[in-house]
């Protein structure tokens, strides 16, 4: 039997590693599933343990329930608010930082640059930055979750590299017709450097949209507490006075909500980074991979 035009026959190498990808793409595949058919399945379905990767007694009650939680819409307001003004902070600095670390007419480039990566290995400790953020009067407002992690070593590294790989003759040619630094940079390199941009930006706002430590330490105020922090709260049994009420166990406070609110919870503050990325994702792997390349 002839193979097609241009087809390849597949070798044992590729099959094996045709399995591995698919093993790997199962492993973050099948919990997911599993997170949302409990999500949409009864409360006795769950308990029976019937529930695997299809829903059992199909409701919607989970879901029916959180969006009448008013704590968890204003949390999801507010956490795409933090993560908007997080990443536009974090990218307008890191831009301006590695910009110029990647010029070799900086003076005193070595010295900033060793002070930059002195930070990836040591950090003050978890209580002397709380003791600074309440000297500095953030406790309990937006700039505690902000500003204490406003920029990556990591990430400035990334585009340091990126900027490097920049073609010099474009930045000499416009520096010539007497462009300045910032026309450079904002008319030039930038233009040039969405993939990276896409990709770092990308970084900041998950990690941001997935962090809850720091509103855990730092914040009082519901009003404040973006949606990870509510949904620990939901797992650890610390629940709303909504979602309590609808659950029967108000009067109960050590007792945990149900399972499918739990999965309607992650699947809640999971799905608006998911809606997000696809538009990005053609950027990703060039950005990650071009920055890579050179240091």
């Amino acid at each position: 039997m002839s193979l097609h035009a241009g087809q390849k026959k597949w070798g044992i190498g590729q099959v094996i590693l045709a399995i591995c990808v698919l093993l790997l793409v199962s492993t973050c595949v099948f919990p997911f599933l599993n997170v949302i058919a409990i999500s949409l399945s009864s409360k006795s379905a769950i308990l029976r343990g019937d529930v695997n990767f299809i829903p059992k007694e199909f409701t919607c009650l989970a879901y029916d329930v959180i969006f009448k939680d008013q704590s968890m819409i204003q949390s999801l307001f507010f956490t795409v608010e933090l993560t908007v003004i997080y990443t536009a902070m974090a990218m307008m600095l890191t831009i301006l930082l590695a910009y110029p670390l990647s010029r070799e007419r900086l003076k005193g480039k070595r010295f900033f640059t060793l002070m930059v990566m002195f930070t990836m290995y040591f950090s003050g400790g978890l209580i002397p930055t709380y003791l600074n953020i309440r000297n500095l009067g953030m406790i309990d407002t937006i700039w505690a979750l902000i500003l204490p992690g406003v920029i990556s070593t990591y990430n400035v590294v990334i585009m340091k590299s990126f900027f490097l790989g920049l073609p010099r003759e474009l930045e000499e040619a416009a520096t010539i017709d007497g462009a300045n630094d910032f026309q450079v940079l904002f008319r030039i390199i930038l233009p040039l450097s969405l993939p990276s941009i896409a990709t770092l930006s990308l970084f900041y706002a998950v990690g941001k949209w997935n962090s809850f430590s720091d509103a855990l330490y730092y914040i009082n105020s519901r009003s404040l507490q973006p949606l990870q922090l509510k949904l620990y709260y939901l797992i650890k049994g610390i629940t709303s006075v909504e979602i309590s009420m609808v659950e029967g166990n108000a009067a109960d406070a050590g007792r945990n909500v149900s399972e499918s609110i739990e999965s309607a919870s992650i699947i809640f503050a999971t799905l608006p980074i998911l809606v997000v990325y696809p538009f990005i994702q053609k950027y990703f792997v060039q950005g990650a991979t071009i920055g890579a390349v050179k240091g």
